[in-house]
């Protein structure tokens, strides 16, 4: 018989303890100017969202209707979100106003943290050793998306959301009811619900059931316990679009707030919308379940690719789809970087998406507002409502981007090596 081995752990040597360090310390330094901005706002312009949420708490503890709470002068926001959410806001209600700030920032980049290593797993793997250094960079990059820095000027739940669909797709063996956390995250905030069409149409039929299951009675829940609040929101406050503020305003980049700012008759935008909704809704869940259809046909990095295509075009959906996508749900944008970069192993790939990184660094919608005032020319002004749209309309393009070149590529990529087995080596479509 064979003698066993014993594997001793040893201490990590220091020059992997110093590339941790040093992995840490190039997070840090890339998100200090993003908390010195804002986290030296003035007291009533700093994290307004979070003070919703907490307000949404205080009310729920001291038995006031959730509802008819505002936030404290000069924003006066009411709490949009369902009754569940209340709920888990009752914590934030007791502790104080400046170290809940300072919890809700370590919490916001602690999932920016989680979504960066589900996003670039293959990337990060890639790197060996400097793994930390790989994160660190990564971290400080996506740090600074618009959508992301956004979750920290406002105190903003949108990371939490996507690191609970993102688990719940792609984790292999999880711990839970696979759907359980994406029936968690449509119980806090009805948009990751497109997820549960995304189980479904994927073949995923038994988490789309838990997905629905764990929705509906943490909603139940929520009845039981706030019964009031809850008739409130599913019959007064969800109907009221103008409670989440000017649906016209350039930080909407759904398609409803991008037809909004054409000032058509409201009929004629309606039924484009409608029309639109249809459109992309069809074409975009397709190629999304077209993409996780791959992804269990391929193996490795170009599986985990297709698979986040799939998520990122679902999460795209969840923007776009939406009466109202303000710039900071545009966090899926992670997605779309993980899945073009994938294992970093493409030229084309890469090029794609620090394309796509730079563009949604740049405050481009704000640039747009400042060309389309009456005395510009009427070329001016329309270019200046293309820029001021231009980040929905490249979440559009991404939908197309992601679902038709992204995923062909990988399907054909795969058809040629499986065509040529013993052929090791060139990605044709790389060069």
């Amino acid at each position: 018989m064979p003698e066993r081995k014993t594997v001793r752990w040893g201490r990590p040597a220091a020059a992997d303890i110093a590339i941790v360090i040093a992995g840490i310390a190039v997070a840090v330094a890339a998100v200090a100017p993003i908390l010195l901005h804002w986290m030296t706002n003035p007291p009533d312009q700093r994290l307004v969202d979070l003070d919703v949420y907490r307000s949404g708490g205080q009310a729920v503890l001291r038995g006031a209707p959730v509802y008819d709470v505002l936030t404290q002068p000069p924003q006066l926001l009411p709490f949009t979100y369902p009754p569940f959410a209340a709920l888990l806001a009752a914590p934030l209600a007791v502790i104080s106003w400046p170290v809940v700030q300072w919890v809700w920032v370590i919490l916001v980049y602690a999932a920016l943290a989680i979504t960066i290593c589900y996003a670039f797993r293959d990337l990060i793997r890639r790197a060996g050793r400097w793994a930390p250094v790989a994160t660190g960079a990564l971290f400080g990059a996506t740090a600074h998306l618009m959508s992301v820095s956004d979750q920290i000027r406002f105190g903003q739940v949108g990371l939490f959301l996507v690191v609970l669909c993102v688990a719940d797709c792609v984790t292999e063996s999880p711990r839970w009811p696979r759907g359980m956390l994406i029936g968690l995250a449509t119980a806090i905030k009805l948009v990751p619900g497109v997820f549960l069409i995304y189980l479904l149409i994927s073949g995923r039929r038994q988490a789309s059931i838990n997905a629905v299951t764990t929705a509906v009675v943490a909603t139940l829940c929520a009845f039981a316990l706030l019964p009031g609040d809850s008739v409130d929101f599913w019959f007064g406050a969800l109907l009221d679009n103008d409670r989440v503020g000017a649906n016209n305003g350039t930080t909407n980049q759904s398609i409803n707030g991008m037809l909004l700012r054409l000032y058509w008759p409201g009929t004629l935008t309606s039924l484009l919308w409608a029309a639109c909704l249809v459109t992309v809704g069809y074409l975009g869940f397709r190629q999304a379940r077209r993409a996780s259809l791959l992804a269990t046909r391929l193996d490795g990095p170009d599986a985990r690719s297709a698979e986040m295509a799939g998520i990122a075009i679902v999460g795209l959906l969840s923007v776009l789809l939406s009466p109202v996508g303000w710039i900071h749900h545009l966090v899926w944008i992670i997605l779309v970087l993980g899945a073009l970069a994938g294992d970093g192993r493409h030229p084309r790939r890469c090029l794609a998406a620090a394309g796509v990184w730079l563009f949604y660094v740049l405050p481009l919608p704000w640039w747009g507002t400042k060309l389309i005032g009456a005395d510009h020319s009427a070329p001016v002004r329309f270019a200046g409502r293309m820029i001021q749209n231009s980040y929905g309309l490249m979440a559009v393009s991404l939908v197309l981007v992601l679902g038709y070149w992204l995923v062909r590529r990988l399907d054909l990529v795969n058809r040629h090596r499986e065509s040529s087995p013993g052929t090791v080596g060139v990605d044709t479509l790389a060069r």
